[in-house]
């Protein structure tokens, strides 16, 4: 069965006690998990927050980013090792929050760009770097899903068939990929066909409108998407990720300079979409 879940970036980017309301009131609403951003270094907080959303019924996922001094794509084999070394840092959070999927584009690190397309050795470094980390991720019963995201955020994985190439060439089978409805409306030429060339491999979905608000509010093609997921059979969590600006940090980090959506207008009224299309396009 596929699992909805909400990303509390909406909220705050940080892990914390702070969060209880919001997680409450996402299980009331009808969620069945809850998706938080793994970052702040406290450790005891993600374990605090795991046992809680657990308390509740509700499962979670989990998404990270990688900084420029640990970008696995680099061509210092130091700063390679430091990606690893975060990512498996990144897991073993995962685990304390009790996830099962730990999503993201962290192939390589966001927004460092060389300046020229991505080569066949930043590829190669990626899928290096994944599958050691897939390893690790296999001993904490968590499934990796890098994400493609779009070309003002990376260069190395802006589409689907760009994310195919590194998972397949990564060949663990603790890392999938991942499909953002957001990044794919920028990127891909028909979202349907992207589904469609990534099926095979996809472990997790974003659904996230075109302008980052409320989904269905905005141009994202929710029943081609939809449709499209339920003939490929996709059996995985759709997660709303939308943002705002009431974490002002976060929200200066990634370019969200204005207000898109109240955030329980977009938990709210993005439920009703996703099982409004879920029955009308079959996928259960």
């Amino acid at each position: 069965m596929n699992k909805i879940g909400f990303n509390v970036l909406a909220w705050s980017a940080i892990v914390s006690d702070q969060l209880r309301p919001v997680i409450e009131r996402l299980g009331k609403t009808g969620y069945d998990g809850v998706e938080f951003l793994i970052g702040a270094p406290d450790d005891k907080a993600y374990k605090q927050v795991g046992d809680y959303t657990a308390s509740l019924g509700l499962a979670t996922t989990a998404v990270f980013v990688l900084g420029p001094d640990e970008n696995p794509v680099d061509p210092s084999a130091a700063v390679r090792n430091k990606a690893l070394e975060k990512i498996k840092w990144t897991i073993d959070r995962a685990h304390d929050l009790r996830a099962t999927v730990l999503c993201g584009p962290f192939h390589s690190a966001f927004t460092t760009f060389t300046k020229r397309a991505p080569t066949a050795d930043e590829y190669a470094w990626s899928a290096e770097v994944l599958h050691q980390a897939g390893d690790h991720a296999a001993q904490a019963g968590i499934l990796l899903t890098p994400e493609a995201v779009n070309r003002f955020e990376c260069y190395l994985c802006n589409t689907m068939e760009q994310l195919a190439r590194l998972v397949q060439q990564t060949a663990h089978p603790n890392v999938k990929a991942m499909f953002d409805t957001h990044h794919a409306n920028i990127e891909e030429k028909k979202l349907g066909d992207a589904i469609t060339q990534i099926a095979s491999l996809l472990g997790h979905v974003h659904i996230s409108e075109n302008d980052r608000g409320t989904p269905g509010s905005g141009h994202v093609p929710w029943d081609e998407v939809f449709s499209t997921l339920a003939r490929v059979n996709y059996k995985g969590w759709l997660t709303i990720e939308g943002f705002t600006r009431n974490d002002p940090d976060f929200a200066n980090s990634i370019g969200v300079w204005r207000e898109f959506s109240e955030p329980w207008n977009m938990a709210e009224n993005g439920l009703k979409l996703i099982k409004d299309m879920c029955v009308k396009h079959g996928l259960v």
